[in-house]
């Protein structure tokens, strides 16, 4: 089964690969001024580009368009990426790699910025890894950036430099600002392009706020009721007498996964948390000769929360229908379960307590209008008998979920 479930993942990546290429209409302007209609690729770029992928008609074939051909390009109502040549600091923000120099070290670079509010004042973004850099200007004047730092201390402790702060104080001016607000302002771009706004709106300007014109659900709350297939076998190192293979039973579970959405790549990556309850009955009968009577009734109560911790990829087939495949790691919260042995008179033997380990499953489902879904997943064994050093168990679960968004 689980070679199975793995084949097809394969193939509905190969299969659907391509329908993820979606252009929609955009623009460019070339060297030379000239503005040409056109279909961008857009793949929601988390980093900054420095070429994309464009046709001049749907049936056209695509083409490159690199940052040293193209002034600025956009996606209409979605997005637009100006070039420029500016000054940049890449000074690391990882703690591991700071430094005690509180300075910016800038260094001149040809970039696309990412227009974020366009206006008398504009507010421009860029994105490289784990660099995240925001730059300005005001009446057209050259694009400088709004310095932040993170550095050492004499103290060894971390420092901010807050230069940027500075910059807007002098730079943006309007009677309705105090300079609080100044002083709260947090280098994030949310707070920065409500700031940015507000000061084209206090000098009666218009804003062209190209965040807003991005509304995405980013999170989803699901109820998944589902049917189980499990099965289970345990084993003893020391005796076989009390080895057992139960049968696959057929249950019922039900979960609520909370699904966030990442905000980049189209939507197409998701994380999700799901707290599931699931249970598993089973009794098995078998002859043995070292027990009064010859006959030996194995039972199982096992039920638990499984909590998957899901990174989820979808596939857009349509603006109305998606494939996703996910992967999880599997955390099981066991109470109160047990495995039972006793003679066919009904007195007991004794009682392996149920102590579980973690993990992993693979699913493959399907979603409609962001509402309904299917997903067939597969999890791997897990050891139910945790505790025990002689004592060995592979517990298995095929699972058909539904799924309904509640919003």
């Amino acid at each position: 089964m689980k070679k199975q479930l793995l084949f097809v993942l394969m193939t509905i990546l190969s299969l659907n690969c391509y329908s993820q290429i979606t252009y929609e209409k955009g623009y460019y302007i070339n060297n030379t001024n000239q503005k040409i209609n056109c279909l961008i690729k857009n793949i929601d770029w988390r980093n900054n580009p420095n070429k994309f992928e464009y046709k001049l008609s749907e049936n056209s074939e695509s083409k490159n368009a690199t940052i040293k051909s193209v002034k600025e390009f956009g996606i209409n109502n979605i997005s637009k990426y100006i070039r420029n040549t500016v000054n940049i600091d890449r000074s690391s923000d990882n703690i591991n790699n700071i430094y005690f120099n509180k300075r910016p070290i800038f260094e001149e670079e040809e970039l696309f910025l990412k227009v974020l509010v366009g206006g008398k004042s504009s507010l421009y973004q860029y994105v490289d890894g784990n660099i995240e850099r925001y730059f300005y200007n005001k009446d057209n004047s050259n694009i400088e950036q709004l310095i932040f730092k993170r550095y050492k201390t004499n103290e060894n402790k971390i420092g901010k430099n807050n230069r940027f702060k500075q910059q807007l104080w002098n730079d943006l001016k309007c009677s309705s600002f105090k300079m609080s607000k100044i002083e709260n302002l947090d280098y994030k771009k949310n707070e920065l392009v409500n700031f940015f706004i507000e000061y084209n709106n206090c000098n009666n300007q218009e804003s062209v706020n190209f965040e807003e014109k991005q509304k995405r659900d980013l999170f989803n709350l699901t109820i998944r009721p589902r049917l189980n297939s499990s099965s289970l076998t345990i084993q003893n190192s020391v005796s076989n007498s009390r080895n057992n293979d139960f049968d696959n039973e057929i249950g019922f579970g039900f979960g609520i996964e909370a699904e966030f959405i990442l905000p980049f790549n189209k939507n197409k990556w998701a994380i999700s948390v799901e707290p599931t309850y699931q249970s598993f009955k089973s009794e098995k009968t078998t002859n043995v000769n070292n027990i009064s009577g010859g006959v030996l009734i194995a039972n199982v109560n096992y039920s638990s929360i499984e909590v998957p911790l899901s990174l989820r990829h979808y596939f857009f087939l349509n603006n109305n229908s998606k494939i996703f495949i996910n992967a999880s790691y599997v955390l099981d919260i066991n109470s109160k379960s047990s495995i039972d042995f006793a003679r066919n008179d009904g007195s007991n033997l004794d009682s392996l307590e149920i102590k579980t380990r973690r993990n992993f499953a693979l699913g493959i489902g399907y979603k409609q209008n962001d509402k309904y879904s299917l997903e067939v997943r597969y999890q791997t064994d897990r050891e139910i008998l945790g505790t025990y050093t002689s004592w060995s168990s592979k517990y298995k679960t095929l699972s058909l979920i539904f799924g309904y968004s509640l919003f």
